[in-house]
C-alpha cells in the first residue's frame, strides 16, 4: 500500500526527520497533478459497477497504482526532501489520525452486540435512526454506524425492500447526526484544535442538524410506510422483543476515546512538538493516536470472539477504507494546495456561498481537510469566526452535512455499504448513490441555506 512506502521511506532516510518546521518545502502543483486524483475516484465509481468482483479482490492495488502514478513522478521533479515533507504531511498528520480513530471504534462498536427479535416496522427502523442520530455526536459517526447498522440490517432481513433503509442510514447515522460536537465527524475536530470552542457546534449547529434531520425522517417514515406495505405478507409473526445488550466494557472504552480526543486539545500546546520532515506534530496528538490505538487493541483483547462472531464483524470494512483513503491521501495533496493557492478567492464569498462550496467539495474531496482550507480562507480567527457565527456555521455544516452526498464524503459511508453488501443487500453503485442524495438532500440543503443564510 501506499502509506507503507512512505513509513520504509522515513525509516530508510532518518536523517529527514531532524527537519525544522519553519523550513519551506513549498511548492507549486499544475492542473495535470490531479488527474491521479480523479483517476481514484472514477475508479471507486466505475470499477464496481463494471465488475464487482474485480474490484473486491483488486482495490487495494488500484490505490496504490494511482499513489504511485502521483508520487513517483513528484520524487523525480522536486526531489526525495520536498516530496516526503508533502507525504509526512498527509500520512502522519491527517492519515494516520484518521484510521486510527477509525480502527478504534470500528473495533469497540463491533464488540457491542444489540439482541433482540427486531422486526424492522416503519416505527422500528425509524427509532434506529434517531438513537443513531443522537448517539453520533457523541461517540462520532463511525461508532455510531457500526454499532447500528448490524441490528438494522438483522432486523430487516426479510425486507424485500430496504435498500432505502441504509441510504438515510448513511444521511443521518454516518454525516448528519455528527454535527453537534468535535468528537462526532473529523471537520469539527480540527476547528476543535484550531480554537473553536467544544461546546459551540452544540449551541449553533443544533436548530439546523434538528431541521434536516426532522425533514430526512419524516420523508423516510413515509417511504419506509411505503415499501412496507406491499410486503406485509413477509412480515415474520409479531412477538414481544428481547433486548439486551452484551459487550458492555465496551463501553468504557468509548468513555476513554472521548476523554483522550478532549484533552488531546486542552494539552496541545503544553507537551512540545516533533518535526518530522519539516511538519509540526503535537506530542499530546501522537499521545491521544497511541491511547486510542491501544484502546482498539484492548477491545479487541478482551471481547469475546464469539460476540464478535455473532455480531457478524469482519476487518473487510476497515482494510477498505484504509488501503482506498491511503490512495486518497496521497492523490489528494496537489488539488488541496492548489485550493489553498487560491483561498484568496474564497475571502470574499459570501456565507452562503461558503456553505456550498464547503459541502460540495467535501462530497469529493476529504471533509477535514477541506474545512481547514475555507477556515483559513475566511481568517482562520477562532475568536472572530465565533463571534460571527453566521461564516462559521456555513463551513462546519457544509463540511459535515454533505459528507453525505457521496461515498467518499465521509468515511463511516463507504463502511456501511461494504458492511451491507457483505450481508447481500445491493447498494447502488456510486451513481446510483448519488441520485438518492441529489434527489433527497440537496433540496433540503436548498431550503437550508435559504433560511439560514
Amino acid at each position: 500500500m501506499a502509506y507503507k512506502i512512505i513509513f520504509l521511506s522515513l525509516f530508510l532516510f532518518p536523517s529527514l526527520l531532524a527537519g525544522s518546521s519553519s523550513e519551506t518545502y513549498h511548492t507549486h502543483f499544475n492542473l495535470w497533478s490531479i488527474v491521479p486524483f480523479i483517476g481514484i475516484l472514477l475508479s471507486i465509481a466505475v470499477f464496481p459497477l463494471i465488475n464487482h468482483h474485480f474490484w473486491e479482490k483488486n482495490f487495494g492495488k488500484i490505490s496504490f497504482f494511482w499513489a504511485s502514478l502521483f508520487g513517483v513522478p513528484f520524487c523525480f521533479s522536486y526531489g526525495l526532501n520536498i516530496a516526503l515533507h508533502y507525504f509526512a504531511h498527509a500520512m502522519i498528520l491527517e492519515y494516520i489520525p484518521f484510521i486510527i480513530l477509525l480502527f478504534t471504534l470500528f473495533t469497540i462498536s463491533g464488540g457491542i452486540v444489540l439482541r433482540g427479535n427486531f422486526v424492522g416496522t416503519p416505527k422500528l427502523n425509524l427509532l434506529f435512526l434517531f438513537i443513531g442520530t443522537v448517539l453520533a455526536s457523541w461517540m462520532g459517526t463511525t461508532g455510531a454506524a457500526m454499532l447500528l447498522i448490524r441490528p438494522l440490517i438483522r432486523a430487516n432481513k426479510w425486507r424485500r425492500n430496504k435498500i432505502h433503509v441504509i441510504v438515510f442510514f448513511i444521511f443521518l447515522v454516518a454525516n448528519i447526526g455528527g454535527s453537534l460536537t468535535p468528537l462526532g465527524d473529523p471537520p469539527l475536530f480540527l476547528g476543535f484544535l484550531n480554537g473553536i470552542s467544544f461546546f459551540w457546534t452544540t449551541i449553533h449547529l443544533f436548530l439546523p442538524m434538528l431541521f434536516i434531520s426532522l425533514l430526512l425522517m419524516i420523508l423516510f417514515y413515509f417511504i419506509d410506510n411505503y415499501y412496507y406495505k406491499k410486503e406485509l405478507d413477509c412480515k415474520p409473526i409479531d412477538e414481544p422483543v428481547n433486548f439486551s445488550i452484551e459487550g458492555k466494557f465496551n463501553f468504557l472504552l468509548l468513555i476513554g476515546v472521548i476523554l483522550s480526543v478532549i484533552l488531546s486539545g486542552f494539552y496541545k500546546d503544553n507537551l512540545g512538538f516533533i518535526y518530522p520532515v519539516g511538519n509540526e506534530v503535537r506530542v499530546s496528538f501522537v499521545l491521544r493516536d497511541v491511547i486510542l490505538f491501544l484502546l482498539g487493541l484492548m477491545s479487541y483483547r478482551f471481547t469475546s470472539l464469539n460476540l464478535r462472531k455473532e455480531n457478524g464483524f469482519t476487518w473487510f470494512p476497515i482494510v477498505e477504507v484504509a488501503k482506498l483513503f491511503s490512495g486518497i491521501f496521497i492523490t489528494i495533496i496537489p488539488a488541496l494546495s492548489i485550493l489553498g493557492e487560491k483561498k484568496a478567492i474564497f475571502s470574499t464569498l459570501n456565507d452562503k456561498i461558503y456553505f456550498w462550496l464547503t459541502g460540495i467539495l467535501s462530497a469529493f474531496l476529504d471533509n477535514a481537510p477541506t474545512y481547514l482550507v475555507f477556515f483559513n480562507a475566511a481568517g482562520a480567527d477562532p475568536n472572530k469566526l465565533m463571534e460571527g457565527i453566521s461564516t462559521l456555521l456555513a463551513i462546519s455544516s457544509g463540511a459535515v452535512f454533505m459528507g453525505a452526498m457521496t461515498y467518499i464524503g465521509n468515511a463511516p459511508n463507504f463502511m456501511v455499504r461494504s458492511i451491507a453488501e457483505e450481508n447481500n443487500i445491493k447498494m447502488p453503485s456510486f451513481f446510483g448513490y448519488m441520485i438518492w442524495s441529489i434527489s433527497i438532500l440537496v433540496p433540503i440543503f436548498l431550503l437550508y441555506s435559504l433560511l439560514w443564510f
